[in-house]
């Protein structure tokens, strides 16, 4: 067979009968699997199978992007039940077509190899990696809700023992090259100049495959195996609950009761999947927010800037932690502050993050000198983005704009870190305001994924998607928003936060008010996101937005305890105490709360959905998905339920509609569901 009849497949035949089959999905910029790639896949092992002088199999990516990440999630989203399950067992049979094969097999890996990419390796009988930082492996299966299903909850666990494929397939986070080697996953590191010679090797000189130790292998006895899927499952209990996630419980119960052993333990990944996709509802709409994601990453469009220069003026917790973030992303950054003081903290924190992301002296040393203390705002005239991230005041932006406006380069992003502030009120004092946007980060700027690009009235389209594009470079996921007091996030918090205090107030110990929203699903309760924001930070939100919209009093517990100076987890007390940055926990029984739990989350979570339906309907943001985007990645509402939109779609209009009837009879106006409730809840699909 030519390469004329492969459209995803190069085949290439050297002097030592060794064919080199390179992954080059047509028309895309990474390796993704669809059923014809899996079916050239197959037609390539057809054809060794007739050369009875093939010494052995190179696979390896032609792409420049890494070596292949998993099924196509756009044509997996778009499939039926059972098509998709016919999908599965494709590419169980085709990779254990490979797998046994009689001549040796070597997966030459560069970059992200994940999912069905190192599923495929895992067919392989070597495994080669490159020696670089972009190198990473593992099956994230469990992030969309399924778990790995072309054999690698099987082979995975053959290779490196349970006790880690166990732990990689559970979390579904990613490793490094040279840790795989250190687990067995991979046999060998190399620069990638020494690729073909390392694989030649593996292929010419018999090589004993990797195999995980003998006292690892027992493991796999019944009664060890009984321990082992205990202790996982008790970690995961810890982080997850089985009725929301049920994919990592899944993987245990079937390595628990196949021992990664024969024919049974395939079939087990499939009828899980078919289990997951078909019967539960956590898989499509992590399915969903996977979607939403690449949507967020569509905003921002391609740009000929290189960012080489960024100006951010604030060196406080916020602002120190944007200039940190810039210089780790490889841009030289001048951060400015009156205080030499202030610079020197948030230069002692970016040391800080730059040692835990770059283990490596010579790229921490390099970060380090990207990120220049700059008092006199010098880096201003040549900055390409500035930023500014000082005091949530709008006399002391505006001034501040006046100022920067004059000195920057013409085609240089003029941006705000306001948290609630319309820009046009900014705007008022620019002589352009057509140059001013909003980069509205949240906190902590290293954890948190999503960032809000406000565009005001006068904002030019050019600036905004400058914007959007910095942003992406930055590896975080650019939300478009329209300018209004609070924007989309922080909007819709406001009530949720408010009805806590709301809760507290009525007699509810903090602890199960946060319970209530984290049994739900939240990420995080209302209350210990409001001391992880800043008291003093909520307090000047809420009153920028009540002038606006609320009108509602503010709690007078919060105005006492910022009269104290307790503000949160940064003076170590809040509405909890805290200790070298933990949390001191005291024990609080659910009797204890004079309202049900579940009440108490259906309150805060019905809030929410209400001020969701005002936002839409005041076209913040220009559509449900992005809404649901926003507060899943900003807000961390709750993942497997899809978002707030897609959790009123799931219970439908009447429930809504009378889960809001009994809450204002209970608690009064400010449940009157908005009027644009009904189109929310039908505006996007099953």
């Amino acid at each position: 067979m030519s390469n004329k009849n492969l459209q995803h497949w190069h085949c290439e035949i050297d002097d030592h009968r060794i064919y080199h089959w390179l992954l080059d999905r047509q028309g895309e910029s990474v390796n993704t699997f669809i059923p014809a790639v899996l079916t050239e896949l197959e037609q390539l092992i057809n054809q060794l199978e007739q050369d009875q002088n093939a010494k052995g199999v190179v696979i390896r990516s032609a792409k420049g992007t890494g070596f292949a990440l998993g099924a196509d999630i756009h044509y997996l989203h778009s499939l039926e039940t059972n098509q998709a399950i016919s999908f599965v067992r494709q590419g169980q049979q085709v990779f254990d077509r490979l797998a046994q094969l009689p001549i040796p097999t070597v997966a030459v890996i560069d970059g992200l190899c994940i999912g069905g990419g190192l599923e495929l390796a895992l067919a392989c009988r070597y495994r080669i990696a490159e020696q670089n930082v972009e190198t990473r492996l593992g099956l994230p299966e469990v992030n969309l809700g399924i778990l790995p299903g072309w054999g690698g909850s099987v082979r995975l666990p053959q290779l490196i023992g349970p006790a880690k494929a166990l732990d990689l397939m559970v979390s579904g986070r990613l490793i490094a090259g040279h840790k795989a080697v250190r687990w067995g996953l991979v046999d060998v590191t190399v620069p990638k100049r020494q690729w073909l010679h390392a694989a030649q090797h593996y292929i010419l000189t018999p090589i004993k495959c990797q195999q995980p130790q003998k006292l690892t292998r027992l493991l796999t006895l019944k009664p060890l195996r009984v321990v082992l899927a205990s202790i996982v499952r008790s970690r995961l209990a810890k982080k997850i609950k089985q009725k929301f996630y049920p994919a990592s419980y899944a993987i245990v119960d079937n390595w628990e009761r196949y021992a990664a052993s024969g024919t049974a333990a395939f079939n087990a990944e499939v009828e899980s999947i078919r289990y997951l996709i078909s019967d539960h509802r956590t898989a499509p709409n992590l399915i969903r927010l996977f979607l939403l994601r690449e949507k967020l990453k569509a905003q921002a469009k391609q740009q000929e800037n290189t960012w080489g220069r960024v100006h951010v003026v604030g060196a406080g917790v916020m602002g120190g932690d944007i200039a940190a973030w810039c210089a780790l992303h490889g841009m030289w950054v001048t951060l400015q502050d009156t205080s030499h003081t202030i610079i020197a903290q948030a230069v002692q924190r970016a040391s800080h993050l730059f040692r835990q992301k770059l283990p490596q002296p010579r790229l921490y040393k390099a970060a380090m000198d990207r990120l220049i203390p700059d008092v006199s705002g010098h880096g201003i005239t040549t900055a390409e983005v500035i930023i500014e991230a000082v005091t949530e005041d709008l006399m002391v932006k505006q001034e501040l704009f006046k100022t920067i406006e004059l000195q920057a380069r013409d085609d240089a992003v003029l941006a705000t870190n306001t948290s609630s502030i319309p820009l046009e009120d900014i705007a008022t004092v620019m002589r352009d305001p057509e140059r001013l946007v909003g980069i509205h980060f949240f906190n902590p700027v290293a954890k948190m994924q999503i960032v809000e690009v406000v565009h005001g009235v006068k904002t030019q389209s050019i600036f905004l998607e400058r914007a959007c594009s910095w942003v992406n470079d930055l590896k975080k996921l650019p939300l478009p928003v329209k300018s209004a007091p609070g924007f989309l996030i922080n909007r819709i918090l406001v009530p949720y936060m408010t009805e806590s205090l709301r809760i507290y107030e009525e007699g509810v110990p903090i602890e199960l008010i946060d319970q209530a929203a984290k049994e739900f699903g939240m990420r995080m309760g209302p209350i210990e996101l409001a001391d992880a924001i800043g008291l003093d930070i909520c307090l000047a939100t809420l009153e920028n937005l009540n002038k606006h919209f609320y009108g509602d009093t503010i709690s007078p517990i919060l105005i006492e305890k910022i009269a104290n100076s307790e503000l949160g987890c940064k003076t170590n007390q809040g509405f909890y105490s805290y200790r070298n940055g933990q949390r001191i926990t005291r024990r609080v029984k659910r009797h204890q709360s004079p309202i049900p739990l579940e009440t108490i989350a259906n309150r805060l979570i019905m809030r929410m959905l209400n001020e969701a339906a005002v936002c839409l309907r005041e076209g913040i943001v220009t559509d449900a998905d992005l809404l649901d985007a926003g507060l899943v990645f900003g807000a961390g509402f709750a993942p497997f339920r899809g978002g707030v939109v897609r959790y009123a779609n799931t219970l439908g209009i009447e429930r809504v509609r009378d889960q809001y009837q009994q809450l204002e009879q209970h608690y009064g106006e400010r449940f009157m569901p908005d009027k644009y409730m009904a189109e929310l809840v039908t505006s996007i699909g099953e």
